[in-house]
């Protein structure tokens, strides 16, 4: 394909969990898009539609009123990795490498460029594309807030959100009951959201996967709590925490996808530990996918607009395998694979943890 080649036709495509903010990417790339004289094919199901040849053009009334909606009007998927595809042979599943097949389709339907819309692993699949010649712009998508290269993710703002005001919810029914309350919130390998969500929310112990806690300072914080007069307790841990020398709580195995592990069980393992050992009365609530749904906070809505446009303008000036980034007030691009380089984690000595421990907030260690 010359590089002189005029842009005419753009993919679009939502890869990996959905999240609130994903229709404002989409509408934040196809609007200037329609101004620029583009046609823009929708592509189902994240790199499921790439692979299977599943996709629509879009026109300005599939993209009206779609600001404030959440999850993605295009579908998503978190199996549809071209390059780790499941396919069935012989009663058994295998996986296989069809991205030779989302490059033929994206040939067939003359597409000009790819504006993929993800987390890290759909950033690792546009830039193994990239380098079969596809060309590709990012756009950082996680609520997770774990892709290094810029300050947030759109989709995280909501999910804490979600996290602060279901703690909010649970500090009246814990006060009332005199109970330990665990709610177990999403993340992954990254404690962004349990951390800035607990924090938000009066969380009195936050439980992240980058500080292993210890059992009997988790029990002396409820305890001393309890010896106050605070006859109630907030905690709010990462699926994927764990304790000091013990290995993360595996939900199940899932070999359909790039990564097969599944996170989940820490609450009620650290609710019945609680329970056994302190005697306090203790529940626990899984919020699951509740974080990502619904719709999307102002700040979600303004950032998901600024990266679709700023996409669009990296497609025009032809800068490919780049993805937008936030730093500080400002959008811009840098390269995918210095993107995907490094997972973003929670530092030890971060503001947000400084923050949380000066107002009495325990990690489960020996300093809070």
């Amino acid at each position: 394909m010359s590089s002189e080649k005029k842009i005419r036709k753009i993919g679009i495509l939502t890869g990996g969990g959905d999240c609130p903010g994903l229709n404002a990417v989409i509408r934040g790339v196809t609007k200037p898009a329609f101004d620029f004289g583009l046609k823009v094919m929708g592509i189902f199901d994240g790199f499921e539609g790439l692979v299977e040849g599943k996709a629509n053009e879009l026109y300005d009334k599939d993209v009206s009123g779609i600001l404030n909606r959440g999850g993605t009007i295009l579908g998503s998927s978190n199996k549809g990795d071209p390059f780790h595809w499941p396919e069935m042979y012989d009663g058994e599943i295998k996986i296989v490498d069809r991205s030779q097949k989302a490059l033929d389709n994206y040939n067939a339907w003359d597409l000009d460029a790819v504006i993929a819309i993800g987390g890290d692993g759909t950033m690792n699949i546009a830039q193994r594309l990239r380098e079969m010649g596809m060309n590709i712009v990012g756009v950082p998508k996680t609520i997770d807030n774990d892709l290094q290269a810029t300050d947030l993710t759109f989709g995280h703002d909501s999910a804490v959100f979600v996290v602060a005001e279901a703690l909010d919810r649970l500090h009246t029914t814990a006060s009332s009951h005199h109970r330990v309350m665990v709610i177990e919130v999403m993340g992954r390998y990254a404690g962004w959201i349990a951390l800035n969500g607990g924090l938000a929310g009066g969380a009195d112990i936050i439980l992240i996967p980058e500080i292993p806690f210890e059992w009997q300072y988790v029990y002396d914080k409820v305890i001393s709590r309890n010896m106050r007069g605070k006859r109630f307790s907030i905690i709010c841990v990462a699926e994927g925490a764990k304790p000091l020398g013990e290995e993360m709580k595996i939900k199940e195995i899932d070999n359909k996808r790039t990564d097969a592990i599944r996170l989940g069980g820490i609450g009620e393992y650290v609710s019945n530990k609680i329970s056994q050992e302190t005697g306090l009365e203790t529940r626990f609530t899984v919020l699951g996918h509740l974080q990502r749904g619904g719709i999307p906070t102002p700040f979600d809505r303004i950032l998901s607009t600024k990266f679709g446009t700023s996409a669009i303008e990296l497609v025009m000036e032809r800068k490919f395998g780049r993805m937008v980034a936030l730093k500080g007030d400002r959008i811009i691009d840098i390269d995918i694979r210095d993107a995907i380089a490094h997972q973003k984690l929670v530092e030890p000595d971060n503001q947000a943890v400084k923050a949380a421990k000066a107002v009495g907030v325990s990690f489960g260690t020996k300093y809070l």
